[in-house]
Formats: structure tokens, sequence, C-alpha cells
């Protein structure tokens, strides 16, 4: 009996080293990204959160960086995946040959201009006065396309440069006549400053009569050509953290608020709670960026109307897989 049991025991033991499950070294992989208040900042904290990365074999890194720092590094290959990529950059990253591609977008574009100077009533007001803008961010370029087609000459605008973060305190502060600024900032702004006025960029109108469509591809996740040809599973993973990341916050606002800014007052969360529910402003719009080729050429197009593309990206810069 007691060499039976001894057996029995044996064998046990073997049976749970063949099923037991086998631990796997985690992939790492930094992606740069913009600070808070930015989209790019948006879905990182609920990835991590509910470690959708770990759950598909990744142990993924956000790398927080300035618009010109974010430009540099990665289109230098500091940074092989970039988290804040909005399309323009891409775009003119392929043009002077650094070999990229737009992998799916995360968000529409929604930008404004917001004023708190009485005698600003409207976008052609800011003729001879002061913007403030992020300057090196396509949305401030986007931006820029929209307010030329109801009249205002850029050129007349004296734009004082800032980085995203600093926008916020310019308005507060009212150092400009015009602060241009994008979601959740304005949010942010909203609820400290709920009188600022918002100059309409008549985005849906506009870009319907120009592109046919009232979606606007804007920002999302784009790669080095050579990354993606070594690592097609990880596209893939990608796709499926921030995808599942987005539904979550949809299915969820008042908890992802909290997830995306812990140490926020109530203000805060509750605007940006409003704008997760709303998504008018925020744009949430997960898209392959192969199923939207010919959206993403009509923005290319829009670049090089405004003189920010000098010719065309090539078709490389738009990843045709899955």
């Amino acid at each position: 009996m007691t060499v039976f049991r001894k057996t029995l025991a044996a064998c046990a033991a073997a049976m749970t080293l063949v099923f037991a499950p086998v631990t796997q070294a985690q992939e790492k992989l930094q992606i740069v990204i913009f600070g808070w208040p930015s989209l790019g900042a948006i879905l990182p904290p609920v990835i991590k959160a509910h470690k959708l990365d770990a759950k598909l074999g990744m142990d993924v890194e956000f790398v927080e960086r300035t618009p010109d720092a974010y430009t540099a590094q990665f289109n230098s290959g500091e940074f092989k995946v970039g988290g804040s990529a909005a399309l323009l950059t891409v775009g003119l990253a392929d043009i002077r040959g650094v070999k990229v591609s737009y992998l799916f977008n995360i968000f529409d574009f929604y930008g404004t201009i917001v004023t708190s100077t009485p005698e600003v009533r409207t976008l052609k007001d800011l003729e001879g006065k002061t913007l403030a803008a992020a300057r090196a961010t396509t949305n401030f370029i986007m931006a820029n396309w929209f307010a030329a087609q109801q009249g205002l000459d850029m050129k007349k605008v004296s734009v004082v440069n800032t980085a995203p973060a600093g926008l916020v305190g310019y308005a507060l502060a009212n150092r400009a006549e015009g602060i241009q600024v994008w979601e959740p900032a304005l949010t942010t702004l909203r609820a400290k400053n709920p009188n600022i006025r918002v100059l309409d960029l008549d985005i849906a109108n506009q870009w319907t009569k120009f592109a046919g469509s009232a979606n606007v591809p804007y920002l999302g996740l784009a790669a080095h050509i050579d990354w993606i040809q070594k690592n097609p599973a990880s596209v893939t993973k990608l796709w499926q953290m921030h995808k599942e990341a987005a539904d979550w916050l949809q299915a969820n606002p008042d908890a992802a608020a909290r997830v995306i800014l812990p140490k926020g007052s109530a203000e805060d969360i509750s605007g940006l709670v409003a704008l997760i529910k709303a998504n008018d402003r925020l744009g949430l719009n997960m898209k392959r960026a192969g199923d939207i080729r010919k959206e993403i050429e009509q923005v290319y197009k829009a670049g090089r109307s405004i003189d920010y593309l000098p010719s065309d990206p090539s078709a490389a810069s738009i990843y045709a897989g899955k």
C-alpha cells in the first residue's frame, strides 16, 4: 500500500508539472505620449489600471513628452511607437524620409479658440491680436485650416507658442486675446472659468463640405515601419488593449474619470464625466487606418492646402494591415 501511495503521489506531481500554467516573459514596450491635458493621456491610465497590456503578454510603459520633444524623439526612432500620433505629423515625417505608419485612429478632430476679451466676438476679430497656441501640435494646424475657411488670416495674428499644459494657464490669466485649445483642456478650463467664450470653428459643416464626411481622423497610434515588420502580433495587441480601454471608458464614464484624474478636483471629475458621456467634443472613434484611408487622405489634402505638407505622404504612411 505504501509503495502504491508513493507511486500515486509521484504521478500526481508529474501531472501538476504538465498542466501548470507556464509563466512567459512579458514583452516590454515604451510608447511616447503627450502629458495631461491631452487626448493621448486618456486611455493609458485605463490600460495600466486594468492591466490590459499584461493580459496580452505585454508590459507597456507610457512615457510623457512635450509636443516638440515627442516629435523629435519619435521621428529619430528613440521611441518606436507613438501614442499621441497626429495624422499630419505622421504625414510630414513620412515626407521627410522617416519610415513611419499610422496604425489606427482613436480620436477624431476637435479644437477651438476661446477668449475672455469683450471685443473679440468672431474668429476674424483675432486679426491684429495675440493668440496663445501649441504650434508644434497638429491640433493647431487643423484649427488654422478651419479658421481659414471662415476668413481668418493667421498671418495677421501674433501667435505665442507654449506647451499644451500651459494653455489653460494662459486662458485663466487672460494673457492673450485668444487661446487655441482642445479637449480635455477645454473641459478643465470651463470648470475653472465657466464664463470663457468659445469661437466655434464650425468643424462638422466645414469638413463635410470639404471631404464629404463629418468624421475627421486625427489622433491615434503610429509606429516605425521596421518595428511593425518585426512585431506584427504586437500591432494586433496594441489595437486590442486600446479598443478594450475605449469600450470600458464609454461604458463607465464616472469610474473612468477617477482613473484618469485620481487627484482631480470635483469640478475636474464632473467635467470629464460629461465629456466622456457626450463624446461630441472628445471624438472617440477607433478605426483601423486601412479602413479609413480615404478620410485620412482628405486630412493630408487639408494639410497641403495650408502649406503644412509640401507634398502628398506615401501610401505606406497609412498602415494597411489588421
